[in-house]
């Protein structure tokens, strides 16, 4: 019997297969981490810093002591101080500012005790121009402060002279960066103020697996705690292992882990760690 030949269908392309470490996205609320606090610095050598940005919300603090700029590496504490000094100051006077903050936000308003300036290395040139006249408002006004900081000392910054010239009005202090100790004991803090409950060899593991600056580990204490609860297991060395396989911010590691004393890279890119 004749039958209608069957039209041509090419076959479908299979679609590919998923990458073999692909995490497994689950929508968790962890919640917001601890707003930056003076409690929660970690003071490491940067005690005399921590004092002076407690002194400038003294309402007996003199002239010179109105001004202070905090300079230094990214994630040495200098913006954990300025957020500190905003949510410790009254509400409504204190206004902290930065690179993206509107121009029209640095004109003085006297409700504003408190001003705050981030990151005046990357100010453009109206927020500098913004910047330089608010240290002379702050001034003429006897009783305002202002705080600002920076990735330099005043004079090795390239900005408009007038407002470098202001960034050294007042006290001029460094921020170092931690110790190895200072480091691991704030990273166990940190996992401390979430109530995350860890094994002990967590954090040395960490030590030589991790950026050492205190930033990015915060940020990787959270995603170890989103990837341990979409697991519902405990915050261990294994589990870390897997989280470094699984492609996010760790270097896995087949090799037994080293002593927590033992020689540690120095801090840099993952990729470039052995």
């Amino acid at each position: 019997m004749w039958r209608e030949p069957e039209l041509y269908r090419p076959a479908l392309p299979r679609p590919a297969p998923a990458p073999p470490h692909v995490v497994s996205q689950l929508a968790l609320d962890l919640g917001p981490p601890p707003p930056p606090t003076f409690d929660n610095f970690v003071v490491g050598d940067n005690r005399e810093a921590l004092d002076a940005a407690r002194a400038l919300l003294g309402p007996s603090r003199g002239a010179a002591s109105r001004f202070l700029y905090l300079w230094g590496p990214r994630s040495c504490g200098r913006s954990h101080l300025l957020r500190a000094l905003e949510g410790a100051a009254a509400p409504d006077t204190a206004r902290r500012l930065g690179p993206d903050a509107a121009p029209e936000a640095f004109v003085f308003d006297g409700a504003v005790r408190l001003w705050l300036v981030d990151d005046c290395d990357r100010l453009d040139r109206p927020r500098q121009a913004a910047t330089f006249h608010l240290f002379d408002a702050v001034a003429a006004d006897g009783t305002a402060a202002l705080g600002c900081t920076g990735e330099q000392p005043p004079g090795r910054l390239a900005l408009m002279p007038e407002l470098a010239t202001r960034l050294g009005w007042g006290l001029v202090l460094q921020l170092r960066r931690l110790s190895d100790a200072d480091t691991a004991q704030a990273l166990a803090g940190t996992f401390a103020e979430r109530g995350l409950a860890i094994a002990p060899d967590v954090v040395p593991w960490l030590m030589t697996h991790a950026p050492r600056d205190l930033g990015s580990l915060r940020a990787l204490v959270d995603a170890i705690d989103g990837y341990a609860l979409a697991r519902k297991r405990a915050i261990t060395v294994s589990l870390l292992r897997e989280f470094a396989q699984a492609g996010l911010p760790l270097e896995a590691s087949d090799t037994p882990d080293r002593p927590a004393d033992a020689a540690r890279p120095p801090a840099g890119p993952l990729s470039d760690m052995p």
